[in-house]
């Protein structure tokens, strides 16, 4: 198939739905009304899911569909442009989901011809995609299957004699339908939600993207200056320069100290060897930093290898804080070689590290508790701490085989079937398993946990850690937001209405697919619109992209309440919310949540949705215009 490339406003101009249970594609124009109003990324995504889904389908059922999403500021050239944005109804929560992976993948896909492709139905036999310059094949994947994400990669650039394409792909964790199955583009994920287990549904094993199209902005000029200032500003930024050189596990010291490093299974908020794991990894397992995408000014990722040993990994991207953390502080873990071959193997067999790590460290306490015995862990020794049985469940949960079976539908589902008392510790926001942040750190963390849309997650909370405990403000001051240097950590007065307002703002990166990082390097909405502004043509301001920010979070949250999600959904774990059984805060009152929902109160009356059901107000949705 050839389509007419219409390039229009910024966009490529075309949406790519693929009918995999008929074999067949289809070129689509672009609803720009629509697109005015939600942009792009998760916003239309959402916008597209929305209209398109009916309500209680499987997610794991070819009904469900999964849109991979850009936007006008998908390009290489953008401060934090290289991503694809993954939109989907989440196997693992069976609400909102979503999942972001950086690279070159996105900006590829616009130089194909499209800015949306829509996967349908499902496959007879297991097939991959290929896109090249608006001409699309489905290929046949049978040789592909139980191959891991590495092996899927070169095998489909051989296959089409042309490693220049760019493929994005699921491991066995998703062709086995682990509810955290992730899709992978080299070593970046879209790790959350069960992306991979949706394209594991649907026999869609890969999709391999070229072109050769350019996006022509609206106002060139404009866009150059726009680009250039947005530029100076990230480079001038010093945490530009701590995220080159310590990545995001670099703040596992500071994290650790300040309360923020969940630990146990979340029966501490800190364990005092954050600085001793990281001190261990930058000399013994970090080889270099790299950007994830051509053209990063921050360059975050770590290129990292276990030279010797019974964890010898060979030199790869990963290493993230939330992994090794995961790996780790979760399991109460000391061997960073085994953590670091564990995110190696959760990559390569396409599982999600955060989840993965959640669902041992509930697996072992379930095993300290008597819970599960011998016989139900097949024989291993799920001892807090043991090093050797991490990388054996990561394959046990990526393959279903025994008791990886169980906790590869996750700690809710897995204490469902469990009982005796296992739901206390299964840690988890609307059924996704908490990352490595802790609420007691500083209580806006608290808020947008409950209330994130596809549950607790390590990105769209990351705003509130920053700006309670790290005193970032994000530009946001200006909006409402009051300066963090004057405001507590601890208070929870306030933080309702402040997570509102941080929410509005910081979903803007995942609306128009750049990196969130892009906001901690000194970009604010003020440069993101001249970028937008000057590439489509609209005239969009700073206060337009809020609102747009505070429509997409709302459509979102309407998606989850179709589903029967409603307030109930949004509360926090006790065991979140009390003071902790050890560590240096087990003594300090000020970090327990004492009145969350008085937070909840606060932040519903902010949002304009209704207190006891959650579920956005008439009113609301009519200023917002959403129809």
């Amino acid at each position: 198939m050839k389509g007419d490339m219409l390039m229009v406003n910024g966009y490529a101009g075309k949406l790519l739905r693929l009918f995999l249970d008929e074999k067949k594609a289809k070129e689509e124009n672009l609803n720009f009304d629509d697109l005015k109003k939600y942009i792009g990324g998760v916003g239309y995504g959402a916008k597209l899911l929305y209209d398109e889904l009916k309500k209680g389908i499987d997610p794991l059922g070819p009904n469900n569909k999964i849109v991979f999403t850009t936007s006008p500021l998908t390009m290489n050239t953008v401060p934090g442009g290289g991503s694809i944005e993954l939109c989907f109804k989440s196997p693992l929560t069976n609400g909102w989901g979503e999942s972001r992976c950086g690279g070159d993948f996105g900006p590829e896909v616009r130089k194909a011809g499209y800015d949306f492709i829509i996967i349908e139905g499902k496959a007879v036999q297991p097939v991959y995609l290929v896109i090249n310059d608006g001409k699309v094949n489905i290929k046949s994947a049978e040789h592909l299957k139980g191959k891991t994400v590495t092996e899927k990669i070169e095998k489909i650039k051989n296959d089409l004699d042309d490693s220049n394409f760019k493929v994005m792909c699921i491991g066995p964790g998703g062709e086995n339908l682990v509810r955290y199955a992730n899709v992978m583009f080299g070593g970046r994920a879209a790790g959350r939600c069960g992306a991979g287990a949706v394209m594991g549904s649907k026999n869609l094993l890969a999709i391999a993207v070229k072109g050769t199209n350019k996006i022509t902005p609206a106002q060139p000029e404009e866009f150059k200056k726009a680009v250039r200032m947005a530029m100076k500003v990230v480079k001038e930024n010093p945490n530009t320069t701590a995220f080159k050189e310590r990545g995001t596990i670099g703040d596992m010291p500071g994290i650790d100290v300040e309360g923020d490093f969940p630990t146990k299974n979340w029966q501490s908020n800190s364990w005092g060897k954050g600085e001793e794991i990281y001190n261990y990894f930058s000399h013994n397992n970090l080889i270099k930093n790299n950007m994830c995408y051509r053209g990063c000014p921050i360059a975050c990722g770590r290129i990292v290898q276990v030279k010797n040993g019974p964890y010898k990994t060979p030199v790869h991207e990963g290493a993230e804080y939330e992994s090794i953390a995961a790996f780790t502080a979760f399991v109460l873990n000391e061997n960073v070689d085994a953590a670091v071959h564990c995110t190696y193997l959760c990559n390569e067999y396409g599982i999600d590290t955060i989840s993965t790590g959640a669902s041992v460290a509930f697996a072992m306490e379930c095993f300290e508790k008597g819970i599960l015995n011998q016989n139900d862990i097949d024989g291993l020794d799920l001892t807090w701490g043991n090093a050797e049985v991490l990388p054996i469940l990561v394959k046990k949960i990526a393959l279903r085989e025994g008791i990886g079976s169980l906790l590869a539908d996750g700690v809710k589902r897995a204490a469902q079937k469990l009982g005796n008392g296992s739901e206390e510790f299964a840690i988890h926001g609307k059924g996704l398993e908490a990352p490595a942040h802790d609420p007691r750190s500083g209580k806006a963390l608290a808020v947008t946990y409950g209330t994130a849309n596809r549950g607790m997650c390590h990105i769209h909370p990351l705003e509130a850690m920053g700006y309670d405990s790290g005193k970032m403000n994000f530009g946001m001051i200006k909006y409402g937001v009051p300066d963090p240097e004057k405001v507590d950590r601890w208070e929870e007065k306030g933080k309702g209405k402040i997570v509102k307002i941080l929410q509005d703002g910081l979903i803007i990166p995942d609306v128009l697919n750049i990196c969130k990082f892009i906001m901690y390097v000194g970009c604010t909405l003020e440069h993101i619109a001249m970028l937008l502004s000057a590439i489509t043509g609209w005239d969009i301001s700073d206060r337009d992209l809020l609102k747009i920010g505070e429509r997409v979070y709302n459509l979102q949250r309407l998606f989850n309440v179709r589903e029967g999600f409603s307030r109930k959904d949004d509360l926090l774990p006790e065991r979140m919310k009390s003071l902790p059984q050890f560590g240096d805060y087990k003594d300090e009152g000020g970090c327990e949540i004492k009145n969350f929902e008085e937070m909840l109160d606060e932040y519903c009356e902010a949002r304009g949705w209704d207190k006891q059901t959650g579920k956005p107000l008439p009113e609301k949705l009519y200023d917002l215009d959403i129809t």
